[in-house]
């Protein structure tokens, strides 16, 4: 009978072991040393994440400064407007951080992280921009407000769950990608008062994040065309929240703009579907 058969625990041999667990072995080694060791692309993505948590910030400095004051709330353009840029800021460090870590290294946990800073940025800021923005008007019953925000939130986060799940064929995004959503969301809260209209519009921006609607990826020029609608989306903030002539006006075409690419793009895949269903008829 063996030490196995009678039940003992036998210790295994050196040759299988793993390499951070033989003897003399002073560090991790394999991806549990690779996970601790953070790339340009990781310090981009926690750049991403700690504009968002500055932006939740400045929102809520805004609605504690209307409530200290006991009247209504009242956005105050200077707040939103620096909220926005930081997440702009946010979204710039996303563009690039893929592309840094192509160019150069990855770690382990890039992809992580990257997901866990996009969860923060354009899921929690937005859907708490949401929140304080239709939650402390007098024309939406709270729970109203609350439903909106969370859809955005959790449509975020089941859309990062499933990107890093499931991959097209194509290789371009399934479902509007959490960025653009965001954006897109902050669109309607800058154009519009809040409202069942303007609720409904952020409901349905929440769905096209989660729907299997193919998006294309900013690869080349439209990544750099991505870039530069950025900077400009940053200027006219910047102008509208200085209270320059014409700032209104910039901000005004530029949510409208942002909202029509939004919706554009779906009605563009439909009408490309209908144009193959006839060509095979």
């Amino acid at each position: 009978m063996t030490a196995a058969d009678a039940g003992w625990s036998v210790p295994p041999a050196a040759s299988e072991l793993p390499e951070s667990e033989l003897p003399g072995s002073e560090e991790p080694c394999g991806p549990v040393g690779k996970a601790f060791r953070l790339s340009g692309a990781d310090a981009l993505s926690l750049g991403n994440a700690i504009c968002g948590f500055l932006a939740v910030c400045v929102l809520a400095a805004s609605a504690i400064d209307a409530l200290k004051s006991g009247g209504p709330f009242v956005p105050d353009q200077r707040y939103y407007a620096t909220a926005v840029v930081l997440i702009l800021m946010g979204a710039t460090c996303d563009l690039f951080d893929g592309l840094v870590a192509r160019r150069f290294r990855a770690s382990a946990m890039g992809a992580e992280l990257d997901n866990l800073a996009d969860v923060i940025s354009f899921g929690f800021a937005p859907a708490f921009m949401v929140a304080t923005w239709a939650g402390f008007s007098n024309a939406l019953p709270l729970p109203v407000a609350l439903g909106a925000a969370g859809a955005v939130l959790l449509a975020g986060v089941v859309r990062l769950a499933r990107f890093a799940c499931v991959k097209t064929k194509s290789g371009d995004f399934m479902g509007l990608p959490i960025p653009m959503g965001a954006m897109t969301v902050i669109s309607i809260v800058l154009l519009f008062k809040p409202s069942y209209y303007a609720i409904a519009g952020i409901v349905v921006v929440a769905w096209l994040m989660v729907s299997r609607i193919e998006y294309p990826k900013p690869r080349g020029n439209l990544a750099a065309l991505v870039f530069a609608w950025i900077v400009v989306n940053v200027g006219c903030l910047s102008i509208w929240a200085a209270n320059l002539p014409g700032g209104d006006q910039l901000i005004l075409v530029g949510a409208s703009m942002q909202i029509a690419l939004v919706a554009g793009i779906p009605l563009r895949m439909v009408m490309f579907r209908r144009a193959l269903r006839k060509e095979r008829v």
